[in-house]
Formats: C-alpha cells, sequence, structure tokens
C-alpha cells in the first residue's frame, strides 16, 4: 500500500471558494497526490482535550458568520470512518483517553479545502481534536500518527500560516500582505527549508511579526502535527503553495 503523504494547509474560510487562484492550487495538489484510503485532519478550530474524534457521518459545523446563506446549506456527506477511529484509538499510547463524540461533525477548518480537494466526498474523513497547543508534545502526537500514512491514511494538518484577522485593513483576495504578514511567512519558508524544529517551536519569541501574524496560535500549531507525522520531520518539507490571501499567508507543504 502506498505511504501517505503527511499534509500542512491554509484552510481559510467560506471565501476560499470564491478565490479561484487558491482553489485551483489545492485543486492542482490533491491531483498530484496518490489517493488516500482515508484522511485525518486536524483543525485549528478544534482544540480540546481529552484527544477527541468527530463523529462518523455527523453533519457539518457552520462556525463563521456573516457569509452567503449558501455556504450554511453546503454539505459534505463522506463514507462511513468509524473503522479509522477505532485504528487511531489503537495507535495511542496505553492509558491515554480518546473521546468519541456522538454529534460533532467537521468544522470549516476540515470541509472546506477538503470539498475543493476532493468534491466527489467518496473519501472517509474523521477529523482529530488538538488537545494541546505546546509544540514538542504536537510532534510526539504527530510520530504516533506516522504509522496511519503506512497503511494510506492521509494526515492533514489544517490551520493558517498568518492569521492576524485583527489587523486586517483591507480585505479583497488580492490584498498586499501587511508586512507583518510578509516578515512571518518568510521566517517560516526559511525555517522550513533548514528543517529547524527549534525555531519553529520558538516562533512565539524568535519569529518577526509577532504578535500580530498569531495573536493567537492555534492556526499556527497544527504545522507540529504534520511535522510529526513526517518520517523526517527535519527534512525539508515540499511547500506547494505559497502567495497571499486577504493579506495572510496561505503557504502549504507535505511531508514524506
Amino acid at each position: 500500500m502506498t505511504t501517505m503523504p503527511a499534509l500542512y494547509i491554509g484552510h481559510g474560510s467560506p471565501m476560499l471558494f470564491e478565490d479561484p487562484v487558491w482553489s485551483a492550487q489545492l485543486t492542482s495538489w490533491a491531483r498530484d497526490l496518490p489517493r488516500p484510503k482515508a484522511i485525518l485532519i486536524i483543525s485549528a478550530h478544534w482544540e480540546k482535550a481529552p484527544l477527541s474524534l468527530t463523529a462518523n457521518q455527523a453533519p457539518l459545523v457552520y462556525d463563521f458568520g456573516g457569509f452567503d446563506p449558501k455556504y450554511y446549506r453546503m454539505t459534505y456527506q463522506t463514507p462511513d470512518s468509524s473503522w479509522l477511529a477505532q485504528r487511531i484509538t489503537k495507535a495511542m499510547p496505553d492509558g491515554l483517553e480518546v473521546h468519541q463524540h456522538t454529534s460533532r461533525g467537521l468544522d470549516h477548518g476540515a470541509w472546506v479545502p477538503l470539498k475543493i480537494m476532493y468534491p466527489a466526498a467518496d473519501i472517509p474523513v474523521l477529523q482529530m481534536s488538538m488537545p494541546t497547543r505546546d509544540p514538542f508534545q504536537l510532534l510526539g502526537l504527530g510520530q504516533r500518527l506516522r504509522e496511519l500514512r503506512e497503511e494510506g491514511v492521509m494526515v492533514i494538518g489544517s490551520g493558517f500560516m498568518t492569521h492576524g484577522l485583527p489587523f486586517l485593513r483591507d480585505w479583497s483576495i488580492d490584498a498586499a500582505a501587511p508586512g507583518w504578514s510578509s516578515d512571518f511567512d518568510l521566517w517560516a519558508k526559511e525555517a522550513l527549508e533548514r528543517g529547524d524544529i527549534d525555531e519553529l517551536a520558538a516562533y512565539q519569541s524568535k519569529a518577526p511579526g509577532m504578535p500580530y501574524a498569531h495573536p493567537t496560535v492555534e492556526h499556527f500549531t497544527p504545522l507540529f502535527l504534520t511535522l510529526g507525522a513526517a518520517t523526517d520531520p527535519t527534512a525539508a518539507p515540499d511547500q506547494r503553495i505559497d502567495g497571499f490571501h486577504v493579506g495572510l499567508s496561505k503557504r502549504s507543504f507535505q511531508v514524506a
């Protein structure tokens, strides 16, 4: 069975559906990837401990406001993923509690990009909560997920390379990036190219543009789950998408 890559993707908001450039980039990327047996995605929008999994085939979570009503009618009904929940639980260390929700479905950090990348909704998908913001604990959790990749499961950390929403002045899709966004993006690009885990983990004190780039950090930290799931977390990832959307960095990458 093909070993799947692990991905870190910027997920945007429902505005992603209105961005033809970014949508085309995600579509092309998905086309270049081997077809996954299933997808496990960890989104910035579900921080919860103990470690939790979404309910199988539950309705979507519309965790956004002020958008066109059509987005609240969108669906993304994927095949049965109960077997994947059992497999993830088995991959966790003895004694670690894994909570299975009975009603929570995919939030927009999961279903918005997946609806573009895999519009047929014919791949089982499960979302896992992010139980901590500590980079090294997330690296360790990602390492636990590494074996799933060997079984055809694609692991995705879903966030946004910069996410300073309170500091944006221009919300047009092609708005110029503020200095804090472009500076942080360049720093992240170069640290990833060097495979410098320690530098990335010290982003709050070392990255230029902080704290404007991430006034809250949950959109950056899924990156560590992705790197943890890599065969070699210090190897330079394949940075597949760069550029900006409403001035925010959409830099996304995959690891082997």
